[in-house]
């Protein structure tokens, strides 16, 4: 089984394969999708790492708060998106 982890506070100048660097030393990371602006297409600094569960607990213990790139992740379980009315 594998989990969804929201990493928020990147750079914009981190790259995909930076974040997944940082995340196999945990475990097999399985997708990372870095969030970019729809009408620019610059990053929106934040993204989702998928691993495996155990992978994912450690990585979420041990790279929230820490530096990367100069700025601080945040980094936890990520929550599934909130229903929003379609007008």
């Amino acid at each position: 089984m594998s989990k969804n982890i929201y990493v928020g506070n990147l750079p914009w100048s981190a790259t995909e394969d930076e974040v997944r660097a940082a995340f196999e030393a945990y475990g097999e990371v399985t997708s990372v999708n870095l969030i970019e602006d729809r009408e620019t297409g610059r990053p929106r600094g934040f993204g989702f790492v998928e691993m495996d569960d155990a992978g994912a607990r450690e990585a979420i213990e041990n790279l929230d708060g820490k530096d990367f790139g100069g700025r601080n992740l945040r980094v936890n379980e990520a929550k599934p998106r909130a229903p929003r009315p379609r007008w």
